[in-house]
């Protein structure tokens, strides 16, 4: 069985190169900082929490859900990483996630990997953290309501963001792009918001001081890592099922005309898959679980620092 796969994030040749560096230039000292703070501030039994985080992180984006027109969405998990984590531990789970997306499979341009850190990475955990701060006082329904709020809001707020270094780029024009990218992504982002209200109601039920401001949070936990674990690998068995219609971006880049300019690159396991082996669906799931261990890799090298110090 075959499985047509789309790319979930923004690949080489959409973007200027001018563009793609100032993507770059604004994305790696903010990361800096994220992973100063991060091991600055971070406790030892929190690190096992990342690691769980980017695994689940990485396992659900690989389920494309049918949104309308023959157009597929995704979590990204930005808003979610922020409201459980903090902003600075999960610019560094976001940043592992799609480090491993574009080298190993070919998700996303390695030049345009600055921009989609800046939409996803930075930009939607800003915003997901930022109002779950302004509510952080209310009651478990409102701060649950802002929750869903974020999640939509990180999602529109990078389709924008696309969309504007789409126009920078020449791509297309600001007044066409625009429309489209925020008009299918308010549509993805209601499938975001849904899970992320889904997740941190199972994390309120199992682990509630996993939500308690100011890092309050003591770790993971063999009960928690157990249940995330086994939320992640049901995510990546269920992958070679997940919609085969094009992502919001791919959709408005075959809707507008630019879709060709997209860029092909050599990834050891391009199209999720693993090269070599008529594994069909369990290609998948094995490039998933791969997928996964990088992720978890990055989040522990990207701790090391505070462990050394320690």
């Amino acid at each position: 069985m075959n499985f047509a796969i789309v790319a979930l994030h923004i690949p080489d040749g959409f973007l200027s190169l001018r563009v793609s560096i100032l993507c770059w230039l604004i994305a790696i000292p903010v990361l800096a900082i994220a992973i100063a703070r991060t091991n600055d501030g971070l406790g030892e039994r929190q690190v096992p929490l990342m690691g769980v985080m980017a695994a689940f992180i990485f396992a659900a984006q690989m389920l494309n859900f049918p949104v309308a027109g023959g157009t597929s969405g995704h979590l990204v998990g930005a808003a979610l990483a922020a409201i459980l984590l903090g902003p600075w531990p999960a610019m560094i789970i976001m940043t592992a996630v799609i480090a491993v997306q574009a080298l190993l499979f070919q998700d996303g341009g390695l030049l345009a990997m600055g921009a989609n850190l800046l939409n996803m990475g930075i930009v939607g955990v800003a915003i997901g953290y930022g109002i779950s701060r302004i509510a952080s006082h209310g009651s478990q329904r409102v701060r649950l309501v802002a929750a869903g709020g974020a999640a939509w809001l990180s999602i529109v707020a990078g389709a924008i963001a696309t969309a504007v270094e789409l126009w920078l780029s020449g791509t297309v024009r600001l007044e066409i792009v625009m429309p489209a990218m925020a008009g299918v992504h308010a549509l993805i982002g209601l499938g975001e918001a849904l899970i992320t209200v889904g997740a941190l109601t199972l994390v309120s039920a199992t682990r509630p001081d996993l939500l308690k401001r100011g890092g309050e949070a003591r770790g993971a936990g063999r009960g928690w890592t157990f249940i995330a674990g086994l939320l992640s690998l049901t995510a990546i068995l269920l992958a070679p099922a997940a919609s085969i219609d094009p992502d919001g971006l791919s959709r408005v880049a075959e809707d507008l005309g630019f879709a060709e300019a997209a860029v092909s690159r050599y990834a050891p396991f391009s199209g999720y898959d693993v090269p070599g082996l008529s594994w069909g669906a369990w290609g998948r799931v094995a490039a998933g679980v791969l997928g996964v261990a990088a992720a978890v890799s990055l989040v522990i090298v990207a701790t090391q620092t505070r462990r050394r110090k320690s």
